[in-house]
């Protein structure tokens, strides 16, 4: 075999793998390609969750908190400060009964207010034929209501339909 800097280097790999028995350059490349080849568990695949869009008030700092809660969970979350939130409810069907200082969008559902992560995954596993979720008010033991990693408590998050008919999701 010719030595060069690109077999040197591959024979340091084949060694370190405990693969250097091999002697003549397609051996090496087998040797290589198994070495390449190590199978990965499924576990060790991050899961990629899809894009939040947030819209929440300038000045409203417990949706911030709630992104960030999302954000510990994985989501990415992009806001857009805006003062016409009752025109955005409007939009994604969101009515005064449901409504609380928040709307966010993720993967076609919506998901209003002080929703828990945990419940923001089960829908996006489940796939519901619903609207989407709702924390209806600003429930004060809810994620961005309430300090970081305390556990939801005291209220009821809700599944909506396109006639505003709600069943119950998750009680908290």
């Amino acid at each position: 075999m010719k030595y060069n800097i690109k077999t040197g280097l591959l024979m340091i790999g084949l060694a370190v793998l405990g693969m250097a028995g091999c002697s003549n350059s397609s051996d090496s490349g087998k040797a290589a390609a198994k070495a390449t080849s190590v199978p990965t568990s499924a576990s060790a695949t991050p899961q990629i969750k899809p894009e939040v869009v947030m819209y929440k008030p300038p000045t409203c700092d417990c949706c911030t908190g709630w992104a960030e809660h999302l954000r510990q969970d994985g989501f990415t979350v992009v806001i857009n400060k805006r003062e016409d939130m009752e025109a955005i409810k409007t939009k994604f069907g969101v009515t005064k009964k449901l409504a609380s200082c928040h709307t966010a969008i993720v993967d076609g559902y919506v998901i209003e207010g002080h929703v828990p992560a945990a419940d923001v995954d089960r829908l996006l596993k489940e796939r519901p034929d619903i609207v989407g979720l709702t924390a209806p008010g600003m429930p004060m033991k809810s994620p961005g209501m309430q300090a970081v990693g305390l556990q939801p408590q005291g209220y009821t998050v809700l599944a909506f339909d396109k006639d505003g008919n709600t069943t119950v999701f998750h009680r908290y």
